[in-house]
């Protein structure tokens, strides 16, 4: 036990990285929000334009989605930080990592959202558009509001699964937190810095658990 305790909760090491690690706990932070919120619009405007069906664009969004949903996040994040360089552009590992996490993320949402859209009752489309609303109109005051509640479950889990992949930007030099911590437990030689950084994705994703467990109960479908 004390051998456990002196690698992974040595005090003076933690006190010593504490700082470097709550400066990677806020990158981490703000890579996590950009990317959810990204995914989430991006996934819903998908779902929504799918909704239309236009044969061109649903067949392309079919691909993009079929696409981001098969390759790993950490594959997506190497291939666009190295082959982003040859069309001219300078991208930092923070930019290619939010844009390619944004778009695994969306495309599991507009899965969920236009599984949800097709499960609407074709008598409702019929029974709003009777009152002179329009496709458009049907969509966003009708069904959409369903759909949002009826899809709430599997929204959140996908959302923190996908947020929880920001460690993988360690790959492409961004500093958030497990970067931070991989250094620090190489300059220190003990493995305490990796304790804080799981105290800290703790801190980061335990509260976004709780709360999509509230969401779900208070807005989900009731039996």
């Amino acid at each position: 036990m004390d051998a456990f305790a002196e690698e992974f909760l040595n005090w003076d090491v933690m006190v010593k990285y504490f700082p470097d690690i709550v400066a990677g706990l806020w990158v981490t932070m703000g890579l996590a929000l950009m990317v959810i919120v990204t995914g989430l619009i991006l996934g819903l405007v998908l779902a929504v334009i799918r909704a239309f069906q236009i044969n061109p664009i649903n067949l392309f969004i079919i691909a993009f989605v079929d696409i981001f949903r098969s390759l790993p996040p950490l594959v997506i994040i190497i291939l666009l930080y190295f082959s982003i360089p040859m069309f001219g552009l300078n991208w930092s590992g923070f930019i290619c990592s939010w844009i390619a996490l944004s778009l695994v993320l969306a495309s599991f949402v507009e899965e969920i959202y236009w599984a949800g859209i097709t499960s609407v009752h074709k008598g409702q489309w019929e029974a709003a558009r009777s009152t002179g609303l329009s496709f458009f109109e049907t969509l966003i005051y009708v069904v959409l509001p369903q759909v949002i509640r009826m899809t709430i479950p599997p929204l959140t889990n996908r959302t923190i699964v996908i947020a929880k992949n920001t460690a993988l930007a360690s790959v492409v030099a961004v500093q958030e937190m497990l970067t931070v911590a991989q250094t620090s437990l190489a300059y220190a030689a003990n493995s305490s810095p990796l304790t804080l950084a799981a105290l800290g994705y703790l801190l980061m994703f335990l509260p976004l658990v709780i709360l999509s467990r509230y969401i779900e109960s208070r807005f989900a479908w009731k039996r």
